[in-house]
């Protein structure tokens, strides 16, 4: 019922800036908290940043200054600027996920919601 979509994700060196974007489609009611999370080969996912409904971020130490989260409530998108500032060790494979609250037959119901990936590798 819901869908994730990325995007924006590519080759960079060190020191470039990329824009990923995540767009959410479905049968929505409210999308609740959103984040970007990360997933390097051979290690665990780890949250990179997240933001509540009314824009209260929280980032990773290891993003912190570097990167920022954003959302565009009316279109249902969220977005992770990396400006300037990327590092080899930020290559890694970015997931989009939202808290998403919908209605089905008359009720609502809120689930996690994760996108398909985009891979962001930082090489020169």
């Amino acid at each position: 019922q819901v869908q994730l979509v990325e995007s924006g994700g590519g080759l960079v060196q060190p020191g470039g800036s990329l824009r990923l974007s995540c767009a959410a489609s479905g049968s929505i009611f409210r999308i609740n908290a959103m984040g970007w999370y990360r997933q390097a080969p051979g290690k665990q996912r780890e949250l990179v940043a997240s933001i509540t409904s009314d824009g209260s971020t929280k980032y990773a130490d290891s993003v912190k200054g570097r990167f920022t989260i954003s959302r565009d409530n009316a279109k249902k998108m969220v977005y992770l600027q990396m400006n300037n500032s990327l590092k080899p060790e930020d290559t890694a494979v970015y997931f989009c996920n939202a808290d998403v609250t919908y209605n089905s037959a008359g009720y609502y119901y809120t689930d996690d919601y994760w996108g398909q990936g985009t891979q962001v590798t930082v090489s020169s």
